[in-house]
């Protein structure tokens, strides 16, 4: 059947129509992106840089850096271009587009998250086996296993969404393209893809959100036998991650696992799992962590002292 589509671009409501409230978002988001890119690629570059990216739980750090600027990367430019303009449209290419980027990197980093909590677990329940367990050809692995499972769950989304018929209306009430707000302007029937989005989406957040959950429980379970250093060394780590997957996951799960609607709140809920989380990594994973401080440290100010040389001669 062929697929009945009259319409070459959506209209995006955004977050508000009143512009004193569109020029305070502006800044405050112009703000928190150009932090989100500053504080990852500090990060990035400290770690590709100094021994630390050797390691399985900065080695997965700085790939989780780089899915944070590339998820938000799909998402909060545009955001903050239509502030500014009175109509903000999208092209039909770039909102399917930006669906399939989003869930893309989106998937990854929730793939790495749950990395990062495997690599927590067995160095804190199996300290002496650690290196072993997680040697470098596992690490990268897995890491190529969270880009396969990424790829798996962004085509299956795009092509829900890529047979649907669009012939009117094209206004989405929602700040970027996302599959729940196109489903609502699809002139067809939507239940059945609804509930398949529910099945991928939805499932796939909530499952890796208990695995998430199970595994800091074990974590905090055996650490009843270590000291009180150990203890609190242990905590400092995966309370880091516990806020991260927190702020990431539960607005995430509050969106997609319910029944196929959409709702003005949704655009508020998805500020954070598409900026504010993300924006928050890098604070969380350095200035709780002391060495990362000092690999920063190190590395950038080697990077400073051999400028100023450089500059001398």
């Amino acid at each position: 059947m062929e697929i009945q589509r009259n319409i070459s671009e959506f209209i995006l409501l955004g977050l508000s129509h009143d512009p004193n409230i569109q020029l305070f978002c502006f800044v405050l988001f112009l703000f928190c992106y150009i932090s989100l890119l500053v504080g990852n690629l500090l990060i990035l570059i400290s770690i590709r840089c100094s021994s630390l990216f050797h390691q399985p739980m900065y080695y997965f750090l700085s790939h989780l850096s780089s899915m944070d600027i590339l998820y938000t990367s799909s998402v909060t430019p545009k955001l903050i271009d239509d502030l500014l303009v009175k109509t903000k449209s999208i092209s039909f290419g770039n909102c399917i587009l930006q669906v399939f980027s989003m869930h893309f990197f989106g998937s990854i980093e929730i793939f790495i998250l749950t990395a990062m909590a495997y690599d927590r677990d067995v160095a804190i329940c199996k300290p002496l086996h650690y290196m072993i367990i997680m040697n470098k050809k596992k690490c990268g692995l897995i890491v190529l296993a969270a880009w396969a499972g990424g790829a798996v769950h962004s085509f299956s989304q795009l092509f829900l969404i890529i047979r649907l018929p669009f012939c009117g209306p094209n206004e989405i009430d929602h700040y970027f393209c996302d599959v729940l707000p196109l489903l609502k302007v699809a002139c067809t029937d939507t239940y059945t893809t609804g509930v398949l989005v529910i099945a991928n989406s939805g499932m796939v957040g909530l499952i890796t959100f208990i695995v998430l959950v199970v595994s800091y429980a074990v974590i905090l379970f055996t650490l009843r036998n270590h000291s009180a250093e150990g203890r609190r060394k242990a905590l400092s780590t995966c309370g880091s991650h516990i806020t991260v997957v927190v702020l990431f996951f539960v607005p995430a799960i509050f969106i997609y696992l319910r029944p196929p609607t959409t709702y003005p709140e949704d655009k508020v809920f998805a500020l954070f799992y598409t900026i504010i989380a993300p924006m928050f990594n890098p604070l969380i994973y350095t200035l709780r962590n002391a060495e990362m401080k000092n690999a920063m440290r190190k590395v950038w100010c080697q990077g400073y002292f051999q400028w100023k040389h450089i500059n001398n001669l």
